[in-house]
């Protein structure tokens, strides 16, 4: 009897053992995975680069499992190429993919803003506010840095930003493309890091967009957001050219 009792908690305590040690990997996978994420936005990597997979486990100290389910999920987001004689590569930048990301990016937020202002109430227009409100107060580069080294808490500030203009789309599939095509700009933003200190020359335009969602006027939204995402791919152009 005692034996039996013995063998039913020992395969008690395997059956929970195996869902915990894919619940620690899974984990692993997904630090390594916002980790290696945030570095490629960041330039961390040269656009084009060949990933290892033993270098990245040993930076991120993790093992080859979780990282290759990081750099697959890292390829599904469009940030990593992945070649069956190569390997994992940072997707490389060019002009032309430049250009396309661009018009997706055009494309897709407007049709999720204008759906924003006509379905938001007042509470997604009070957090579209605060959202500028936050973002404004923070500075874009670090006192004391090297001025093209960018602030990160503006760079979160910023993103919280802009996914607040399209947050009462209705659509999470919709949102979630918009995210992913935020990303893939934002590897082309950090690429031109000295080009991008001539924004701050320019006008509000974050504030400008503000004033015409709470005006509720779409088209005048739509116009400054695109003309948002297309002075900030020119900027990036002229990096490009160099």
């Amino acid at each position: 009897m005692l034996k039996k009792s013995t063998a039913a908690r020992q395969k008690r305590a395997s059956a929970v053992a195996v869902p915990q040690a894919a619940r620690g990997s899974e984990t692993l996978a997904s630090q390594a995975y916002q980790r290696l994420r945030q570095d490629i936005i960041n330039a961390q990597y040269p656009a084009g680069g060949k990933l290892r997979i033993q270098e990245l486990c040993d930076r991120y100290e993790v093992g080859p499992s979780p990282m290759r389910e990081a750099l697959n999920r890292l390829s599904r987001d469009g940030l990593v190429t992945q070649s069956d004689r190569k390997g994992f590569s940072v997707t490389p930048r060019s002009r032309e993919h430049l250009e396309e990301l661009t018009k997706t990016r055009c494309w897709l937020n407007e049709l999720a803003l204008r759906q924003s202002i006509a379905s938001g109430d007042s509470a997604w227009e009070e957090g579209v506010v605060l959202a500028y409100h936050r973002l404004s107060r923070i500075p874009r580069h670090i006192s004391g840095e090297d001025k093209a080294a960018y602030n990160p808490a503006w760079e979160q500030a910023h993103r919280a930003f802009h996914s607040s203009l399209i947050a009462a789309c209705g659509s999470r599939w919709l949102i979630a493309f918009c995210e992913q095509l935020f990303d893939a700009a934002d590897c082309y933003r950090h690429l031109s890091r000295v080009s991008s200190l001539k924004r701050g020359m320019r006008r509000d335009e974050h504030k400008e967009m503000v004033d015409a969602i709470v005006a509720r006027d779409a088209a005048a939204a739509v116009k400054l957001l695109h003309t948002h995402f297309t002075r900030t791919a020119e900027l990036v152009r002229e990096r490009l050219d160099v």
